[in-house]
This record gives structure tokens, C-alpha cells and sequence, in this order.
């Protein structure tokens, strides 16, 4: 049985120090990917717009500095607020996003209770997967047997 830990939230889409306009968002955690988690935001447009990236990330952004490259997230205090911030970089371009702290660390919370730090890998099934992969099948005694005696002498004699 899959489960679905998700939670709509109201972000923060900083476009200067002085100016950011709210962007309705989700986090979503399905159990059959247990190491990702997954952000829709929908910002107006025809399609919403999707990143998906490491749970580990988010877990570690919530407390501390973390994340290189495209994804970067750190917990600070904006107006006496906390704030987890999520800066995200693709070739279409960046965003720095403000997310409540409280909200994110609940959602959080959800998921790993759901799928505890270090059991996603049952989740992956990869044990059930390679033995239906690897189970022998009716075709394989015939691969086993020899139906073609073998080119060379038996006594070494060519």
C-alpha cells in the first residue's frame, strides 16, 4: 500500500528585499519514491510549475545551511519570523522562496514518521524485483541442457 503525506501552503517568491508576492504551493511524499519530495507551485500560468528533489535535503535544510547547485535551503529569521528559505536555479532561471518554518517542519515530520531515515529502500521493492527478475522460467532447463554436442574431441584429437 502506497501512501500520499501532502500539504497546500502559501510561499513566499522573494523578487527583492522589499517586494515578494504569495505563491500557493504543495509538498507532496508518495512512499513509492521514498527519497524525493515533490513541490507544485502554481504561479498563474496554464501549468503549474514542478521540482523534485531529495527529502534528505529538506530534512537537513530545516535545521541548517544545505544543498549545492540547483537546490539550496536554509532556516533564517526574516521580521521575527521563521522562515526556511529554498533558493532554486534552472536554465529557465531563479527563485528565492520563502516557506513558514512550523509548516514545513510538520510536513516533514509526516513523512519520516510515515517511511523512517534509512527504510526507503524497503519501499523500493528491489528485493522482490530482482528475485521475479532472476526466478528461473520453464525456458531455462532447455538453455541449461546441450542440445549441440561440442566441436572439440573428446580425447583432444582434431
Amino acid at each position: 500500500m502506497h501512501t500520499v503525506v501532502e500539504r497546500e501552503l502559501e510561499l513566499k517568491l522573494v523578487l527583492s528585499p522589499e517586494r515578494s508576492i504569495p505563491v500557493p504551493a504543495r509538498l507532496t511524499y508518495r512512499t513509492e519514491d521514498p527519497y524525493a519530495v515533490h513541490i507544485t507551485f502554481h504561479i498563474g500560468s496554464e501549468s503549474p510549475v514542478y521540482w523534485t528533489f531529495a527529502r534528505d535535503l529538506l530534512v537537513e535544510g530545516v535545521f541548517r545551511p544545505c544543498g549545492h547547485g540547483d537546490v539550496r535551503i536554509w532556516p533564517t529569521k526574516i521580521d521575527r519570523r521563521s522562515v526556511i528559505c529554498v533558493a532554486l536555479t534552472s536554465p529557465d532561471g531563479n527563485a528565492l522562496l520563502e516557506v513558514p518554518s512550523a509548516a514545513v517542519a510538520a510536513w516533514v515530520e509526516r513523512t519520516l514518521r510515515v517511511v523512517p531515515p534509512g527504510t526507503e529502500t524497503e519501499r523500493l521493492g528491489i528485493d522482490e524485483g530482482l528475485a521475479e527478475l532472476l526466478a528461473p522460467l520453464p525456458a531455462d532447463d532447455l538453455w541449461m541442457s546441450d542440445p549441440w554436442p561440442s566441436d572439440e574431441s573428446q580425447d583432444g584429437e582434431s
